[in-house]
């Protein structure tokens, strides 16, 4: 069994894709828009052609799903935060920065006392990152 999250960007779902490739190095897998819908069309689709119905991208050994959704350009990510796991401080911070851009930081990146490095920040499109790094243990 396998549980992957599943996000809906309200017409902002390619954007997204391309900010993720240039901030986390994400990997865009599969892509399949409104308008490769087969047959004749489904009335309860209503997003541009243009728009992304489905797709699939990995960010380091994870992968994630997303979509258009109904395009009102509102996406809600409430309730649920993405948790990004690095090796080491120096990549905590390249990443939390790179997600920063244009987002909102929650809680800047310091040393806890779980952690040599943790923040939170919403990205642009209000998705919520916990940025840390785990302690070696010997």
């Amino acid at each position: 069994m396998q549980v992957q999250p599943y996000l809906n960007f309200d017409g902002r779902c390619e954007e997204a894709l391309t900010f993720y490739r240039t901030a986390l190095g994400a990997e865009v897998t599969m892509l399949t828009r409104f308008g490769d819908y087969p047959g004749s069309a489904d009335p309860r689709m209503t997003a541009p052609k243009e728009k992304v119905m489905h797709a699939r991208f990995r960010v380091g050994n994870t992968v994630l799903l997303a979509s258009d959704g109904r395009c009102t350009g509102q996406p809600g990510f409430q309730g649920i935060s993405l948790s990004l796991t690095v090796a080491d401080s120096a990549e905590a911070n390249r990443y939390f920065t790179a997600l920063a851009d244009g987002g909102q930081v929650q809680m800047p990146l310091a040393k806890t006392f779980f952690s040599p490095s943790f923040g939170m920040v919403a990205d642009r499109f209000g998705v919520s990152w916990m940025v840390y790094v785990v302690p070696q243990t010997e």
